[in-house]
């Protein structure tokens, strides 16, 4: 009866003498007939899996800024502009504009200070998005030819971070931090060359207008011997953030004129507002014209208020307390804080003027002791720990 069994095909049953070949196993067998339709049908799932659009979720502005909001505290305003901003972009890739007429690409300028969520905005709209995303170091950047990296690495960066896919990374976002950081060293034209300063921003000018860049298969750093990939950058989004301090003085100044001389008035030194921002107030922080022009959407982001940053270490989602809840839990110990010792926490890192980067130092200093001594609580039975304001004042272990 099993060599009868062995005679048909187990799958659609035809004799071994009506096909081209029957593979035979231990009480199954397979014809050549069948094979040919699972490598068929496998095939065109990878033809559809290729071919799914590479935005996931919808690119409504309102749904974008609800998403915004689950992990990005205050910024209501930041948030809203950019979740315009990021809607357009891909509404004019996956909807080309009839006949001749063009959309322009606008990028986007974050301005503010150090730990207010600039890196944390860009990185959420990607996630969210479902794209490959990068942040790339303007500080490292040096015209091509010189020590440093290149303009075209953090393509390569981007390419790697798509699996080598060259549609995907054409979709994805490059957000260059610290762009204040290669502003010119003057207005006036210097006869040494900047290649850190205004040759980085001449070199990124094209990348981030729209070009056709050579890289190296795989993202790495070009070789004679590598096979080379085109990537357009046309409809590549470019975030570029930075703290530009003193910007909000040569607005001042603009605006309101200096404090010299008697009777004049000392005034407070406010945070950069975009709707008194002008081109020529970056161009005299030291950003070209052209430059300026590419990054036509500017958002100015706000240091955190105390409620704000309360809310970044307790209440938004992947808050600093419940990741060091999720650390300590994993020792069987379960840890709380008293609101006087957040308080105190949030107003150390106020005076540090770190913004909400000086959430987590303050938190490891407070747990570091408990976390150090983790393992022996769990002998000594010791399963909760309670941080209170005279814990965050004076950090020190339970044994």
């Amino acid at each position: 009866m099993a060599e009868d069994k062995n005679m048909h095909c187990s799958f659609c049953g035809n004799h071994k003498d009506a096909v081209t070949k029957l593979i035979v196993g231990e009480d199954v067998a397979i014809c050549s007939e069948c094979v040919s339709l699972c490598q068929q049908l496998i095939d065109d799932e990878k033809t559809e899996v290729k071919t799914k659009p590479v935005v996931q979720k919808t690119i409504d502005a309102h749904n974008i800024l609800r998403h915004l909001d689950k992990y990005v505290v205050g910024q209501h305003k930041a948030k809203m502009v950019l979740s315009v901003a990021i809607s357009n972009h891909y509404k004019r890739i996956y909807n080309p504009p009839p006949g001749d007429l063009q959309i322009q690409k606008a990028n986007v300028l974050l301005i503010g200070p150090t730990g207010c969520g600039k890196t944390l905005l860009a990185k959420t709209v990607a996630k969210y998005l479902n794209v490959p995303f990068v942040v790339a170091d303007a500080t490292n950047l040096t015209e091509a030819g010189y020590v440093g990296e290149d303009v075209e690495n953090m393509l390569g960066m981007l390419l790697t971070k798509a699996g080598g896919d060259v549609e995907l990374a054409q979709q994805g976002i490059v957000f260059i931090d610290e762009i204040d950081k290669i502003a010119r060293k003057s207005e006036s034209t210097s006869i040494t060359r900047d290649v850190s300063g205004e040759g980085v921003q001449q070199a990124l000018l094209k990348i981030v207008e729209g070009t056709v860049a050579s890289l190296a298969s795989g993202g790495k750093r070009k070789h004679p011997n590598d096979t080379m990939v085109e990537l357009d950058t046309t409809n590549i989004l470019f975030i570029a953030g930075g703290a530009f301090s003193g910007l909000e003085t040569i607005i001042k100044n603009r605006t309101t004129g200096t404090s010299i001389g008697f009777g004049s008035e000392l005034k407070e030194n406010n945070m950069v507002n975009c709707d008194d921002l002008k081109p020529d107030d970056l161009i005299k922080f030291g950003m070209i014209p052209e430059f300026i022009g590419r990054f036509s959407t500017n958002i100015c982001v706000e240091e955190l208020t105390k409620n704000e940053l309360t809310k970044v270490l307790t209440g938004v989602k992947n808050n600093f307390i419940d990741q060091y809840k999720h650390l300590l839990k994993i020792d069987e110990i379960d840890l709380s804080f008293d609101d006087d010792a957040v308080e105190e926490m949030v107003m150390n890192c106020m005076n540090s003027k770190v913004g909400a980067r000086g959430l987590q130092s303050e938190v490891e200093r407070v747990l570091m002791p408990h976390m150090f001594n983790s393992g022996k609580y769990r002998k000594k039975g010791i399963t909760e720990i309670n941080i209170d304001k005279e814990l965050t004042l004076h950090p020190k272990g339970l044994l």
